[in-house]
């Protein structure tokens, strides 16, 4: 914490990365960026629209009814106590939330910050031994966590015993609501800066040990001032919904943050399906709805079983979306949907495009407050057309807890993603590849996105995954895995078909010479395909 006193945690203060490390913050590009050195974003997200006229405002939708803006500070408020007089919470402690995304998680989420704490929200479907690495990195004494989802944690306190502030929500028996019910309605709020940690989002950790990355809560307040307010404008009419946890910093700005900052409502989905989507669609009125490519190919199988007229716009992140997607979901819907690419480290989306600015096939343009470039592997800038390396650089920006890997990811002031990109004249971003994704077969430098756009265009492909897998003769052969749409009986014939398509779609030399059908390919639980198992299955 920035205000150097005795009742505060200093542990991630002091665990940042050198000042010399960071990549260079910039918050001069437009001016809603221009924030006070005192900042607290719980209290400017929630306590400041309560007192600018949105208290019986409704905020969440629930199968119960409509709980406001000024029910839910209420509920923060006394779980702020709950933290600070039971707990014995100070600024600066970390606090882990666990469970789907609710109303009590999201209250949870504000309780934690007006305490003065920082959130380290994590995915329901972790288990001890991930969970343990999280509380021994961050060393985290505090947890909140819904009672669905205690085993875990039980588990996680037997081998991290320093876990021992431990409370449950989920229904008036709780721990925590019993604690609340003897708090007052309102808080003292703890007086932050802008520059303080307000919490720790940990990569998925697919390559290695998770990345604990480090955001301020001015950071949390950038990223609702550029990309929702410049590209995706919504209005304190509208109604989000989606899939993404909370955990997912897509998820956290997408369900929570982002309708907040507007004034909207939400229409949280705790048990994310195809059906319980489109339900929530159906039965909110939702008109904003946030999810993964993935999601909505699945979306277009039920879709005909729902009205889903109140919808008008559609974002999607977290994996590059699918010209087939696009276009399949344009037919069926007539809405055009926003693509995007953000990362843990730059906390959301920071290259997008909307409406009419949208070009299908290409991620879009900078998102306003941010810069971005392609560039060579000495970071020198290339001409438009090449693919190379993409760096970004804004007002968020990469932070790692206590990880040399800080300094792959920020170089020079930038940070640089991992993505292969082309620029075009016009500065629209396309998506190549992963960089660490790129297969290199007899000499040839070939996409796996690429070839997947190819096979998701042939009307028996449901899903795909397309990696490199090593072979003798050529280094690495292109190998797919594909979930069919039809009962395959004859695989090699089927596999025949679908390698004339791809031939047919792209170069020959990019055309998969293994193809293996799945029932389903495996994906985290944000719905990004694990294109390391795929290797694995060889």
């Amino acid at each position: 914490m920035s205000t150097g006193t005795a009742h505060i945690d200093t542990f991630v203060h002091d665990n940042l990365p050198p000042k010399e490390r960071w990549p260079e913050l910039n918050f001069e590009r437009i001016p809603e960026l221009a924030y006070p050195e005192r900042l607290n974003c719980a209290v400017e997200l929630l306590d400041r629209m309560v007192a600018n006229g949105h208290a019986d405002s409704p905020l969440f939708h629930t199968d119960s009814g409509v709980i406001t803006y000024g029910e839910f500070l209420i509920q923060s408020n006394q779980i702020a106590a709950v933290l600070v007089e039971d707990l014995g919470l100070l600024p600066g402690n970390r606090v882990l939330l666990r469970g789907a995304n609710t109303p009590q998680l999201a209250a949870a989420w504000f309780g934690v910050i007006k305490a003065g704490g920082i959130c380290v929200t994590t995915m329901p479907l972790l288990r001890e031994k991930e969970l343990s690495f999280i509380v021994h990195k961050a060393k985290i004494e505090h947890c909140l966590c819904d009672e669905a989802w205690a085993d875990e944690i039980k588990r996680t306190q037997e081998v991290q015993p320093e876990l021992s502030k431990v409370m449950y929500f989920g229904n008036e028996a709780a721990s925590l609501e019993r604690a609340m019910n003897s708090k007052p309605d309102a808080f003292d709020n703890i007086d932050t800066a802008a520059d303080d940690a307000v919490l720790i989002a940990f990569t998925s950790g697919t390559t290695g040990d998770p990345k604990a990355t480090i955001h301020f809560h001015r950071d949390v307040m950038a990223i609702c001032d550029c990309f929702p307010r410049y590209v995706l404008k919504p209005a304190s009419t509208d109604v989000f919904t989606g899939t993404p946890p909370f955990a997912f910093t897509f998820g956290l700005g997408a369900l929570l943050l982002f309708p907040m900052r507007f004034g909207a409502s939400i229409a949280l989905v705790a048990k994310p399906s195809p059906e319980n989507l489109l339900s929530a669609i159906q039965d909110r009125k939702s008109s904003i709805c946030f999810t993964s490519p993935t999601a909505y190919r699945a979306l277009l199988e039920s879709i005909d079983n729902y009205e889903i007229g109140s919808l008008k716009k559609c974002v999607s992140a977290g994996e590059t979306l699918p010209l087939p997607t696009y276009n399949a979901w344009i037919d069926k819907t007539g809405i055009k949907i926003i693509d995007g690419i953000g990362a843990t480290e730059m906390l959301h989306i920071f290259i997008s495009a909307a409406d009419e600015e949208i070009r299908p096939g290409a991620t879009g343009k900078v998102v306003p407050g941010y810069e971005a470039k392609v560039v060579d592997a000495q970071g020198v800038e290339v001409e438009p057309g090449t693919v190379g390396l993409l760096a970004v650089r804004g007002p968020t920006g990469c932070r790692y807890l206590a990880d040399q890997r800080q300094t792959r990811y920020a170089v020079n002031g930038w940070n640089y993603t991992g993505d292969a990109y082309v620029m075009d004249e016009d500065g629209y971003f396309w998506f190549h590849s992963r960089a660490d994704d790129m297969i290199i077969s007899s000499g040839y430098n070939i996409s796996g996105i690429e070839v997947e756009r190819a096979l998701l265009a042939h009307p028996n492909v449901k899903e795909c995954g397309v990696v490199g897998i090593p072979d003798e003769q050529r280094g690495n052969i292109v190998k797919a895995f594909v979930v069919p749409r039809d009962r395959i009986d004859q695989p090699e014939v089927a596999a025949k078909e679908l390698q004339d398509f791809v031939k047919s779609e792209i170069a020959p030399y990019k055309y998969p010479r293994a193809v293996q059908f799945l029932a389903e390919l495996p994906k985290t639980e944000t719905g990004k395909l694990q294109r390391y198992k795929l290797r694995e299955l060889g």
